[in-house]
């Protein structure tokens, strides 16, 4: 094995998917049945975060939330909100890049779970599914830690939330 690919304790670093599970679901669908007389097409708002925690030493947990709202006119036609979840090992990864591993790899791995999981529940309702669009996490990132740095001057503290562009903590 190369020297590239050990860490200081000389093990090699080793990462993995161990479980994927839907943490959270929610389906609203406030003005039912009225609202399915309605002739006008729907607009679709779509808000992703990010965050998870550390379940023991090497085992961590990814979390990817989900909040759809589509409204005709000012009328809400329905409300999904999922949380796709997932638990990762991550053994002998160097400090420095196990933040980026759980901010940007862990998501992606994630959010395939989250968008069918999310045009399944909308089909369940009788209407047309949702077909998420992808997502660069890797963006979400960058942009997370470029308002930590720019944030760290300001406030001195991170809320560990990444948010989709243009969304303000």
């Amino acid at each position: 094995m190369s020297e590239e690919n050990q860490t200081e304790n000389g093990q090699a670093p080793s990462f993995g998917l161990q479980r994927t599970y839907i943490k959270d679901l929610s389906l609203e669908m406030p003005n039912a049945p009225g609202i399915f007389l309605e002739q006008e097409g729907p607009t679709v708002e779509v808000s992703i975060q990010v965050g998870g925690q550390q379940l023991a030493e090497s085992v961590f947990e990814a979390v990817v939330t989900a909040t759809v709202t589509t409204r005709i006119g000012d009328k809400v036609l329905y409300l999904v909100e999922l949380s796709q979840a997932g638990i990762f090992e991550a053994s002998n990864i160097p400090a420095d890049q196990l933040d980026p591993l759980l901010g940007i790899v862990c998501p992606t791995m994630l959010y395939p779970y989250l968008r069918a999981n999310v045009a399944d529940t909308i089909t369940r309702t009788s209407l047309p599914p949702l077909h998420l669009s992808e997502m660069n996490f890797q963006a979400l990132y960058e942009q997370r830690v470029a308002q930590q740095q720019g944030g760290d001057q300001a406030q001195g503290e991170d809320s560990g939330l990444i948010l989709p562009p243009g969304a303000r903590n």
